[in-house]
């Protein structure tokens, strides 16, 4: 028997977002191919406009291959600082409205409007927030309306662009089943190709096959697709505070003004935080640097950031805090260092700047650190 749930989740999405802010910075980019991402050939599609999508142009694409498929697109470099601007004001209007939400990413969010229908209406109501979010920030941004997480997620793919859908209890099934499963959150590539080669081309194929015969094929994971295409997701939205944080500090057993020591120290600490960020699918938009001196006074300097998850760059602004504030020269007993304002998201900002060899760089660090230990790989400079 299939479960119901009696929740009411929006789902919220700004269209092409990177794209749709620089269409609000210069209004001449209207109506025209964009591709947002690193200018040069190696570099690496990170958003691109509904006109490029006809060619076949996606994110992640190599850049020497987008241009080649749309010749006419304009290119531009990408501006994270004004992304992350405009993603926290629409958390803004979000949050001054709504009665529980959970920030899913830089430009996504998930609202739990259960119950509002004895007040409001969740429909009428969820209209008006996105009304509101387009009149103040003039951002597009398409939602769907649902059972839970999943089925309201793929409503507002079905809806963009710039549109809203409502799928109620009753229409679930009858909504999934004509759909490819590429449209199930959480079906990469690799297991889209598996159940494409499995015969299985659309959702509703996917709910004949037995559960059993998924664990077996994906172990868990098959689990889970199937209680998806089932329309199942007992995910809660987790309430959204900017004050989730990663840290990490170290007091000396010797009181030290040994600057290579702190440089190196600071240099290790913020790597592993950024592993870590990286580990959970997270970006941060805020660091923080702490130092104590030897006679305990305590003080931190913090720098809100575009969202990132990059050692080269939260180094460097972990560097430049510490830079400004350890101008005593006194002993310093403790040092640290914290990341906050976390929101769950791959890291396409890096898309921007670095090549698709830094990238690579990145995932092949990574995956030694998942195997061997955090300490695996490190900067030589950290040890």
């Amino acid at each position: 028997m299939i479960e119901t749930d009696s929740r009411t989740i929006a789902h919220l999405d700004l269209d092409t977002f990177f794209v749709s802010v620089e269409r609000l910075r210069n209004t001449q980019l209207n109506n025209k191919p964009i591709i947002i991402g690193g200018l040069s050939d190696r570099g690496v599609v990170a958003s691109c406009s509904y006109e490029t999508r006809y060619f076949g142009v996606h994110a992640g694409m190599p850049m020497k291959m987008a241009r080649q498929l749309c010749s006419e697109a304009q290119v531009l470099r990408g501006d994270m600082e004004a992304y992350s601007k405009y993603s926290h004001l629409v958390t803004q209007v979000i949050a001054d409205k709504a009665p529980l939400y959970e920030k899913a990413s830089i430009d996504e969010h998930y609202l739990d409007v259960s119950g509002m229908d004895k007040f409001f209406g969740t429909w009428k109501w969820t209209n008006e927030l996105r009304d509101t979010i387009m009149k103040e920030t003039g951002l597009p941004i398409s939602f769907g309306l649902s059972v839970n997480k999943t089925v309201s997620k793929i409503a507002t793919g079905q809806a963009k662009p710039n549109g809203k859908l409502q799928v109620t209890q009753e229409k679930v099934k009858p909504f999934l089943a004509p759909l490819s499963i590429r449209k199930i959150p959480g079906v990469g590539q690799k297991n889209y190709q598996l159940l494409r080669n499995m015969g299985i081309p659309t959702i509703e194929v996917l709910t004949m096959i037995p559960v059993e015969l998924m664990q077996k094929v994906l172990g868990k994971e098959g689990v889970h697709i199937w209680e998806k295409a089932n329309g199942i997701d007992r995910a809660p939205v987790i309430p959204y505070t900017e004050q989730k944080t990663i840290s990490t500090e170290q007091t000396f057993a010797t009181d030290t003004t040994d600057i290579r020591l702190l440089n190196s120290l600071l240099v290790s600490m913020t790597e592993g935080l950024a592993f870590e960020l990286r580990r959970q699918g997270k970006l941060s938009g805020c660091i923080t640097v702490k130092i104590r001196y030897a006679n305990f006074d305590t003080h931190t300097q913090q720098l809100s950031i575009p969202y990132n998850a990059s050692d080269h760059i939260l180094i460097a602004k972990a560097k430049e805090l510490f830079q400004k504030l350890y101008n005593r020269r006194m002993l310093i007993r403790l040092l640290g260092v914290r990341l906050s304002n976390l929101v769950q998201g791959f890291q396409q900002i890096d898309l921007f700047e670095d090549t698709a060899q830094m990238a690579i760089l990145y995932q092949a660090m990574d995956k030694i650190r998942h195997r061997y230990g955090e300490d695996a790989v490190k900067r030589a400079v950290g040890l």
